[in-house]
């Protein structure tokens, strides 16, 4: 210290020690800062407006078939995922059929869940083969859990092996105010349905005789439905699924309030801290190290 003494006959031990006082006081300020400490609460009133829509996915063998790429049941997958990044404050559920139909996603707001519930379709979720439109639509009618609120029901499929009452249950539909809109999956020429062991390609099906099972695409019955159903048939090919265009005919429905609700939220304090931190720094940056004249009389740290 007498070395410093000498060098700097002007230096304020007590002035120095003070400037690390408030150094480290205004470090810990700023990491409480960085924390964002949540104080209190707030309520907030949550208002979101938009329309409710159903998605029959038909995940029968006839949708492996290859004459759309990667395959009808893949394409219309990829669709379906980039319809739900547009989505906003619209719900989405999700309904898989082949000979039965099953809810896979109810009605949800949730579009992470939706995605992952959307990659985990294939046909080996529905054990019975067929196409059951009719129950599909069914079944998505009933899935709707707000009568005040615009729906609308997608049917993705090729239409092969239509059994059941599918205009009967669309006019239904209709009746409680649902829109009923349809995807025609696969090429009217038709494509024989790949057989598969994992990756591995065995051939094509064949039918009792050893012939190929050829499956093309039924435009007939979803083009009666959509006519049915105040909605729209689009036929998908390589380039575009025809979601496209259904998605811009559901967002001229007009879109309702859904949810209104009051929640709570905390609020975060994290600007204190760091102001305090700032003029803690500031003021350290403004304490010199040298002796004032008056300073000498003062010794905050004078040994007894």
């Amino acid at each position: 210290m007498s070395v410093i003494n000498r060098l700097i006959p002007d230096f304020s031990k007590e002035k120095s020690i003070l400037k690390f006082i408030f150094l480290i006081i205004a470090y810990v300020f700023l990491i409480i800062g960085l924390a964002n400490p949540q104080i209190g609460s707030k309520l907030v009133k949550g208002e979101r407006k938009g329309i409710d829509i159903m998605i029959a996915l038909d995940v029968s063998n006839s949708m492996l078939a290859e004459d759309i790429q990667p395959n009808r049941l893949e394409k219309a997958k990829q669709a379906i995922s980039k319809l739900i990044d547009k989505l906003k404050n619209d719900r989405i559920g999700i309904i898989v059929f082949a000979g039965k139909a099953y809810t896979q996603l109810p009605i949800t707001s949730d579009y992470a869940a939706a995605k992952m519930f959307l990659s985990t379709i294939d046909p080996t979720i529905v054990p019975v083969q067929g196409t059951a439109i009719s129950e599909a639509i069914r079944l998505a009618t009933k899935s709707f859990n707000d009568e005040n609120h615009n729906k609308a029901i997608i049917i993705i499929t090729d239409g092969e092996d239509h059994e059941g009452q599918a205009i009967e249950e669309t006019k239904q539909a209709v009746d409680v105010g649902i829109s009923v809109f349809t995807i025609g999956m696969g090429l009217p020429d038709g494509s024989p349905i790949p057989l598969y062991n994992g990756n591995k390609r065995l051939g094509y099906k064949k039918d009792n005789n050893g012939n190929t099972v050829v499956t093309k695409l039924n435009e007939s019955i979803l083009q009666q439905i959509a006519s049915e159903g105040n909605g729209i048939y689009v036929r998908a090919n390589n380039t575009s699924a025809g979601l496209r265009t259904i998605f811009q005919k559901i967002n001229k429905i007009e879109k309702k309030e859904y949810e209104s609700r009051v929640f709570s939220d905390f609020e975060s304090r994290f600007q204190y801290f760091i102001g305090i931190s700032i003029i803690l720094l500031i003021i350290e940056l403004l304490i010199v190290e040298r002796k004032s004249k008056w300073s000498g009389k003062i010794k905050l740290f004078q040994e007894k």
